[in-house]
C-alpha cells in the first residue's frame, strides 16, 4: 500500500522544498503544486507534493496514519482508533469516484 503523508513547508527553494513531519525533513518536489508557499502543507507522496492541503485537513490525515500504524503494532484500543477517525463519526466513508463506479458495476477489483 502507498500512502501520501502531510508535510508542512519550511523553506522553498525553486521548485523544491524543505518540508518537515514528525520530526523528519525532507527535500519534497513542488512541480505539481508551484503556489505553495513557505508555511503552507502539502501532502508528499513518493518526494513530490501532490496538493496543499489546509491545517486541519493535515491534522486528520497525520492522525488517520498514526491510527493505522498504532492498528498494526497492536497497540490500539476502542478509544484511540476513535480518535484516529474522529472525522468518521458522522458520516460515511465514500468511495472516490472511479471506485465508487466499479463497485456499482459489480465488479470485484477496481
Amino acid at each position: 500500500m502507498c500512502l501520501g503523508r502531510p508535510m508542512r513547508i519550511e523553506e522553498v527553494d525553486g521548485t523544491f522544498a524543505l518540508c518537515r513531519a514528525e520530526g523528519a525533513r525532507e527535500r519534497v518536489d513542488l512541480a505539481l503544486v508551484p503556489e505553495a508557499r513557505a508555511g503552507d502543507h502539502v501532502l508528499v507522496f513518493q518526494g513530490t507534493a501532490r496538493r496543499l492541503l489546509d491545517a486541519d485537513e493535515a491534522r486528520l490525515i497525520t492522525d488517520a496514519l498514526a491510527g493505522v500504524a498504532a492498528i498494526m503494532a497492536g497497540e490500539a484500543d476502542a478509544a484511540a482508533i476513535d480518535r484516529a477517525f474522529a472525522d468518521l463519526a458522522d458520516r460515511e466513508p465514500t468511495l472516490p469516484p472511479h471506485l465508487a463506479a466499479a463497485y456499482a458495476a459489480g465488479r470485484k477489483e477496481a
